[in-house]
């Protein structure tokens, strides 16, 4: 008769690996119960494997959702804030107002305030603007975001009614009119189509048309462009690729009374939702109970007053996502010559070339934009051995061809690149 081996001894074969030990019990315990004591290294390099660890993104898509969307650096040491200290008076603070004003003087807006998404911002506005009362939105603005969400859910969560107007193709100025006169709406809300796009037969109405209405307009413009001008590039004409796009600053310019939009997306900083616009809405939102419950952390501010600052000092380079969109295809184009360089002289006998390709922006932004780029192309699909690799590599896969885009790849990530596209050839080989 045998016995199962000891949980112990399993778990101390495994202490190499960099986890704790109530860890290494279980992965021990789930090997022995799944028969796969022999299989216990794969078992706990897998569980590592699970944590949030870097990866390499080789997609091209700038804002990648499921890595985290916007790229993000944040480095401080441990110690104490004055995140709700005044520390003049020595009396309790707010951890709004230095992030607000920041975010007010960035925007053009006459106050701001953030929270943790931009899910969140819209139903705290809801909630505090018009709960209990009607809502005006264009049929053809009813958007669903990621995980299945949609605008009249969190609309119905906040306490507002929704009163639907227009078509979905085609929305006037009259479609609110009559809902402000006839429903008795008591606020209009424009919500940006940033994930998916409408053409051909359409009419849709201006911020500037809405704003003639005698009630608040609150603008949903979901990406986070903060300026159409783009002055944190100083030596670079605005992205052709944004012409359309709203920004939060123009909008508020054209008459909305407020803005709502994403911390992480062409904002380029850490998940957050941002308000932004009149001092009086502003104020009835930060004085609603859901603006504790959906209120960021210190990390989410300091990342969000990093990112800010950045703007105000028009330092576009210091914005990873920034960085990487501007860059120009030609400096691409001599690293992936650089790179297949190496990969030839390693391996002879494999198909390795630099291809054009086109990056997008992502992360339910700018649904019809690309972005020429170039990319290192291997034929045979690697994707697996690319994953495997230490540092895992997300690549993908054409016609049985392997496509890395180097313009999500941070140059300083190219030795490291070349040698995850080594051993994957080497991999795949054996």
């Amino acid at each position: 008769m045998s016995f199962p081996p000891s949980v112990d001894k399993l778990a101390r074969s495994i202490e190499h690996h960099d986890l704790p030990w109530p860890i290494l019990v279980e992965v021990a315990q789930e090997a022995i119960a799944t028969d796969q004591v022999d299989d216990i290294e794969v078992l706990a390099t897998k569980r590592y494997r699970q944590l949030l660890n870097p990866v390499l993104n080789g997609t091209g898509v700038l804002l990648h959702t499921n890595m985290g969307r916007a790229p993000l650096a944040l480095n401080q040491t441990a110690s104490f804030s004055n995140l709700e200290i005044d520390v003049e008076t020595g009396q309790r603070g707010s951890r709004q107002k230095t992030i607000g004003n920041l975010l007010a003087t960035a925007c053009g807006a006459e106050a701001a305030m953030a929270v943790n998404n931009c899910a969140s911002a819209l139903m705290l506005a809801l909630g505090a603007l018009a709960n209990g009362q009607k809502v005006a939105v264009s049929r053809g603005e009813l958007v669903e975001i990621g995980g299945g969400f949609r605008v009249p859910d969190v609309m119905r969560q906040s306490g507002a009614e929704l009163i639907e107007v227009g078509t979905t193709n085609r929305t006037r100025l009259r479609d609110y009119q009559k809902a402000v006169d006839g429903d008795a709406a008591a606020l209009a809300l424009k919500v940006h189509q940033s994930n998916y796009s409408i053409v051909g037969f359409t009419e849709e109405v201006s911020i500037r048309e809405l704003s003639s209405l005698d009630i608040p307009v609150i603008a949903d413009i979901g990406s986070g462009l903060l300026d159409s001008t783009c002055p944190w590039l100083p030596n670079i004409k605005p992205p052709a690729w944004l012409e359309n796009e709203p920004a939060a600053r123009q909008t508020l310019e054209a008459g909305a009374d407020l803005v709502l939009f994403s911390g992480d997306k062409l904002f380029g900083g850490p998940q957050a939702g941002i308000l932004a616009g009149s001092a009086e809405l502003i104020a009835a939102c930060a004085a609603h109970p859901l603006a504790r419950a959906t209120r960021p952390g210190s990390l989410v501010l300091h990342a969000l007053q990093t990112t800010t600052l950045s703007y105000l000092n028009r330092d576009g380079q210091a914005i990873e996502f920034w960085r990487m969109a501007t860059i120009d295809p030609q400096t691409i184009q001599q690293r992936a010559t650089a790179v297949v360089g190496s990969l030839r002289a390693g391996n002879p006998d494999s198909q390795i070339e630099v291809i054009s390709t086109e990056s997008v922006p992502g992360g339910g932004t700018l649904p019809t934009v690309t972005i020429p780029s170039v990319g290192v192309k291997i034929s045979g699909d690697l994707s697996r051995e690319l994953r495997a690799q230490p540092t895992p590599l997300i690549a993908r896969v054409v016609d049985n061809a392997t496509i890395v885009d180097l313009r999500t790849i941070h140059p300083d990530a190219d030795q490291q690149l070349i040698a995850s596209l080594s051993a994957a050839l080497s991999q795949s080989v054996s």
